[in-house]
């Protein structure tokens, strides 16, 4: 089900450039200091199904409102409504109660969920939360996954999907006082299928959102391109139906891509792209999902604030969420093409640097005038889209980007904002949105953005000085790019790309965008 060694050796192993094949470039040979961590993360708890309560240990039981005994075995019932009732214990979806020493069990864990009808979400949820709320006891823990109100086959399924959100942990580069934490079983108490409902349709899913997380944390001097592509390429290794591709900086230049070399260039980092291919709908165009791979953005010579800097080694969030979610398609078996597409590059101030009033030539042969070397990933993006389109002529493309600080100003961590001109593959993503929980708002694209975006010596510019609508305008750049007819949209994340923890996130990375294409792909699915 899962390679944490395999995927942890990659994306660690990287304290020297991975042998790929690329121009020879001594002076942009990869640096740094060459001693560097090496460590993996702390081992998870297994995930295991059963169709009884085991006995011992931690067990949790879902609550829907004070009165709901409907999970309860029947040993517990007593001991439970007197405590809740002792509580006052309302079982609101945020709220647990914990008993100690009753049933024979180490402790009875009570968990709140909402009344009616629960979704994915919803179900997930729980997972999440009991993974968290167990993380620290050295016990076996068994969650009651069975008797809920929902449309959905082998909810269990979906409980265990949020254990395996739940679980994910960055630990490997400390070694003062890590203690690492237990390693009993988490057993899901549902009904027969539904192991094989995990294993067949989320499993996959919850690699691809580990793998995710992973390289959006990892600090920038183990995290650049090339150990990009390096990492990556383990997670997909002996997938089948799966192909990966990688153009170096001699190749983007032969294809003319002036635009993300013009981003790379002031970095010892060499610039990647990397096309992951998976085929599991036979001859029918593929969903293109093209992702902003940032390794690290300084703003280059349009420096940015010291502050908070340290934040920009995920700047390459959308990157990974686009692989992560071919990696989750890919194990799935999907019954669709995809192909997924990061566009890597490291945005630094160094003395062959771009600067402001330089103009660049694209893939496609138009010009850009650089207003601002900190507008990088649009830059990275507008080569990937008509790489992506030349090459694999789309049924549609989805970009996703950490693109502007204007969509948190609008939508704050709420929604990451929506850009489309196709109506039709809009409605597609708000469906995936809903189900998913990557949520999304639609913003207009107005036709003002373009006379914004004139560049007097130039096709077009990549930014301006003047206020208005920076989301918008960053995605008129990017659909400028993107010939038409194909149909286009671009997601915004910049603002929901925080730490905060949920039920499925203890903390840290959240990976969004993983469980929404997840669900877009299943829409286009054969």
């Amino acid at each position: 089900m899962r390679r944490p060694l395999l995927l942890s050796a990659a994306i660690l192993a990287l304290a020297a450039p991975p042998a790929l094949a690329q121009s020879a470039q001594p002076d942009r040979a990869a640096t740094g200091s060459g001693v560097v961590p090496a460590a993996d993360n702390s081992a998870e708890r297994p995930i295991r199904f059963a169709a009884d309560v085991p006995p011992g240990g931690v067990l949790a039981i879902p609550m829907a409102g004070p009165q709901d005994i409907s999970r309860v075995p029947a040993g517990l019932v007593e001991a439970v409504q007197a405590a809740v009732e002792g509580a006052d214990f309302k079982a609101k979806p945020d709220q647990t109660l914990n008993l100690y020493g009753v049933g024979g069990h180490r402790r009875v864990l009570l968990v709140g969920v909402a009344e009616g009808d629960l979704d994915a979400v919803a179900l997930a949820n729980i997972g999440g939360r009991v993974a968290q709320a167990t993380r620290t006891d050295a016990a076996p823990v068994a969650i009651i996954a069975q008797g809920f109100a929902t449309s959905l086959a082998h909810p269990g399924a979906h409980v265990a999907q949020g254990v395996g959100f739940g679980q994910w942990r960055f630990d490997r580069l400390k070694t003062v006082d890590r203690t690492a934490p237990p390693l009993d079983p988490i057993t899901v108490v549902a009904p027969e299928g539904t192991a094989q409902a995990f294993a067949r349709e989320h499993a996959g899913l919850v690699e691809g959102m580990r793998l995710a997380r992973d390289l959006i944390t990892l600090p920038s001097n183990l995290k650049y391109p090339e150990s990009f592509v390096a990492a990556a390429r383990a997670a997909f290794e002996g997938v089948p139906n799966t192909r990966v591709t990688v153009l170096d900086e001699a190749e983007m230049r032969r294809l003319g891509m002036g635009s993300i070399l013009s981003v790379s260039q002031g970095s010892v980092r060499p610039a990647r792209m990397m096309i992951v291919e998976y085929r599991g709908g036979g001859d029918a165009a593929p969903l293109a999902l093209v992702g902003k791979g940032i390794t690290f953005d300084t703003g280059g010579i349009s420096l940015k604030p010291g502050a908070g800097m340290e934040a920009m080694r995920g700047d390459m969030a959308g990157a990974a969420g686009v692989i992560g979610a071919a990696l989750a398609a890919a194990r799935r078996g999907a019954t669709a093409n995809v192909v997924a597409i990061a566009a890597l590059a490291e945005n630094m101030p160094g003395p062959n640097a771009s600067r402001p009033g330089d103009v660049v030539r694209t893939m496609n042969g138009c010009t850009i005038e650089i207003i601002s070397t900190d507008a990088e990933g649009r830059m990275v993006l507008a080569d990937a889209n008509q790489y992506a389109v030349d090459r694999f002529k789309p049924a549609a493309l989805v970009n996703l980007a950490t693109l502007t600080g204007a969509i948190t100003t609008a939508l704050g961590d709420d929604y990451a904002g929506l850009f489309a001109r196709n109506d039709e593959l809009a409605g597609r993503i708000e469906a995936a949105a809903q189900t998913s929980g990557d949520p999304v708002w639609r913003m207009p694209l107005h036709p003002s953005y373009a006379e914004d975006m004139k560049s007097p010596i130039a096709d077009i510019a990549n930014g301006t000085r003047a206020p208005g609508a920076g989301a918008g305008r960053g995605a008129h750049f990017i659909g400028f790019m993107t010939p038409e007819p194909t149909p286009w949209a671009h997601i915004d994340m910049a603002g929901v790309d925080g730490t905060d923890a949920t039920p499925t996130n203890p903390g840290g990375a959240p990976g969004y965008g993983v469980r929404l294409f997840d669900e877009l792909v299943r829409s286009y699915e054969q």
